[in-house]
């Protein structure tokens, strides 16, 4: 058992009393590009981190269902009895809640528990820390119990479009359980199915985390995804048969300019454009043309700026600042926006000078210190064994 499961285990021993534990891992992830893709059923190229959510289980004998957060150092307690009918209460337990709630309406009881959850996926930081959460916690009170992988997916996602509030994609839950080592995964949001995509050995990937959130971002998510349905609408008067910007080429979407209000317009001609990038990444990946890749990334942030406008002042700074040093391939925010990470491509000899150049160049301009963590494609979610 690695140390951060060990950490996860020994503080439910001490706070619970309680000798059968398990302890079962799901990690965060980046998205290399595809973003707002997935909710409108697009495609997205995530790897899962090595970092994680970890959350260790025991069996309780007083029919509650206690969660304790070492990260937050608060618990939550209700009977299970309670958990159907539970309500949100727009805090981190909805994240526990949903879940168990969730595997209660697809027919999986959940026992009386005590569960600890210990992640170090940084929140806020777009590397979706929620559905490392979500897929830890439901493995963790099916206990063994089997489940189909995609079927894990939907319902982690269920929790969090149902009972959290938050209107996202697929993508986050899937790539939390579906990811491979040394690889990233092109999901089709639409069928759900995946291919493996191997990495070039001779780049490295880097995540900085801007250490920013701000509070316009979850508003923001719910305009897009209302602003992208707006632009279907439009298409569909002409042609009937498109059900979302997935079916859109950028030649078809040029055909309704004139109609098309102009922020519709910008958002569609992000999201067609961001498909058709990640299968020409996908491609330069395979041929390992790492110029190519990286020049994508920028136009995907660039459209991420200008006309999805999910990026903000400090992303915008540490993408301009990265592309500044040497050696660096590409840049580009990740995540749903306004704060959190960006990624950033570079060749592994240059790893040193770039964690230099831009924490010295953040730190001046904003008094902030961005944590740097390599991006390692790691396994998904699964039990932690000794």
């Amino acid at each position: 058992m690695d140390g951060a499961a060990r950490v996860v285990a020994e503080a439910l021993a001490q706070r619970f009393g309680t000798n059968k534990i398990r302890v079962f891992r799901a990690p965060g992830r980046v998205n290399l590009i595809g973003e707002h893709t997935d909710y409108n059923l697009g495609f997205v190229l995530p790897v899962a981190l090595d970092l994680a959510c970890f959350v260790a289980s025991a069996p309780s004998m007083d029919g509650r269902f206690r969660v304790y957060s070492k990260n937050l150092d608060k618990e939550f307690s209700c009977g299970v009895e309670e958990i159907g009918g539970a309500e949100a209460a727009h805090d981190w337990s909805d994240y526990p809640v949903g879940v168990a709630r969730e595997l209660i309406l697809t027919g999986f009881p959940v026992e009386p528990c005590d569960l600890v959850i210990w992640s170090t996926v940084p929140t806020g930081s777009g590397l979706s820390s929620s559905a490392a959460l979500e897929a830890s916690t439901a493995l963790a009170l099916l206990n063994g119990r089997p489940i189909d992988p995609l079927e894990l997916a939907k319902l982690c996602r269920r929790a969090e479009n149902n009972f959290v509030g938050m209107p996202c994609g697929i993508m986050d839950q899937y790539i939390s359980v579906f990811g491979r080592e040394n690889s990233a995964i092109r999901i089709d949001c639409r069928n759900l199915e995946y291919e493996v995509a191997p990495l070039p050995a001779d780049v490295e990937f880097l995540a900085v985390n801007s250490m920013v959130k701000h509070e316009l971002g979850s508003s923001a998510y719910r305009q897009r995804v209302a602003e992208c349905r707006e632009a279907v609408d439009v298409i569909r008067r002409r042609l009937p048969d498109v059900e979302s910007l997935r079916d859109v080429s950028s030649s078809v979407l040029s055909e309704f300019e004139a109609e098309m209000p102009v922020v519709p317009m910008r958002r569609a001609l992000h999201v067609v454009s961001e498909d058709e990038r990640v299968e020409a990444f996908i491609h330069a990946s395979r041929e390992s043309n790492a110029r190519e890749m990286g020049d994508l990334l920028v136009a995907s942030h660039r459209s991420l700026q200008k006309d999805y406008e999910v990026s903000c002042e400090e992303l915008d700074f540490l993408v301009d600042m990265a592309l500044s040093v040497p050696g660096v391939l590409g840049a580009r925010m990740t995540g749903g926006g306004f704060g959190g990470c960006t990624v950033n491509m570079m060749r592994p000899d240059i790893v040193a000078q770039f964690r230099s150049v831009v924490t010295k160049a953040y730190a001046a301009r904003y008094g902030l210190t961005p944590d740097i963590y390599p991006v390692r494609p790691s396994a998904g979610a699964g039990e932690v064994l000794d």
